[in-house]
């Protein structure tokens, strides 16, 4: 049986509450532009389900980061057009900034961080996107709108230095918008780790992190909207994931583009396991 609205995690009531909370996670069901598979909006309910599942104890970083608290948003986003969804993601990320609390999102489809980076690109100087996807996403606009989710990284670019990892999917229209040396290709960097410490160098001091699951290869992770194969793989992704955290600061995080699969839980797991495994490294290396 599904279970309704919950928060993340299985965890004493005394850290689920906003006051006691470092960690604000916002869900925001939204799958308005999609063209493929639909289902990218159950995809933050998914990943509150799957989560229970998870010990609070994380072995790779022996910390327990739930206990720095982590409220997690049930706020109602206006989903009308999608430029009333970015406006409302935008204000609902200024509230929580506003309050000095830890971001991070899980959507929906990937155009609900758009509004995120905005408000993060107003907060800080030397700002940079660090992108995880399958695809460019760098469309000037597409299906008559400029918040499609194919054009997520064209308005990225607009607020900020933007460095993506694992793409294998680029249409002709997009090419005017790449910036060579800050794309890094899955099939360049599959079977070799130089390429870490160079997308690293190209960030600024200050990063957030947007993870599309696409941007994984689907044999780990098949639950996706527009799945691809050759993509990256669990643990060279969390290898990579350290250095940024480690030498970075991340300002906030987002997991999208989940499109759960009846009977097959796989991905919502692997996702609900990205989720606490990033608030596990920014807890770790706390700038």
């Amino acid at each position: 049986m599904i279970k309704k609205m919950q928060n993340f995690m299985d965890m004493d009531d005394e850290f689920y509450q906003l006051k006691n909370a470092r960690y604000v996670l916002l869900t925001v069901p939204y799958d308005g532009t999609s063209t493929f598979v639909k289902g990218a909006d159950k995809g933050p309910q998914a990943i509150l389900n799957a989560s229970d599942s998870l010990e609070l104890y994380d072995v790779q970083y022996d910390m327990e980061a739930c206990n720095a608290g982590i409220y997690t948003d049930h706020h109602e986003y206006d989903f009308s057009t999608p430029e009333a969804m970015v406006e409302s993601v935008y204000q609902r990320t200024n509230h929580f900034l506003d309050m000095k609390k830890e971001f991070l999102m899980v959507g929906g489809e990937h155009s609900v961080s758009v509004g995120a980076i905005k408000a993060m690109s107003e907060r800080y100087d030397n700002f940079s996107v660090l992108q995880i996807d399958a695809h460019a996403d760098l469309r000037d606009d597409y299906h008559g709108s400029i918040y499609n989710h194919a054009c997520v990284m064209a308005r990225a670019q607009e607020y900020a230095n933007v460095v993506q990892v694992g793409i294998r999917n680029v249409c002709t229209e997009e090419q005017h918008n790449l910036v060579p040396e800050n794309v890094f290709y899955a099939h360049n960097i599959y079977n070799d780790e130089a390429w870490m410490d160079q997308a690293v160098s190209r960030l600024t001091d200050n990063v957030y992190v947007t993870f599309d699951l696409d941007g994984l290869d689907p044999s780990i992770l098949p639950a996706t909207g527009t799945p691809l194969p050759g993509g990256l793989q669990w643990y060279p992704t969390l290898k990579f994931l350290d250095k940024v955290f480690r030498s970075k600061n991340v300002v906030g995080c987002d997991v999208v583009e989940l499109c759960p699969q009846e009977g097959n839980y796989v991905s919502d797991v692997l996702a609900a396991t990205l989720v606490y495994k990033l608030i596990n490294m920014k807890e770790k290396y706390r700038k």
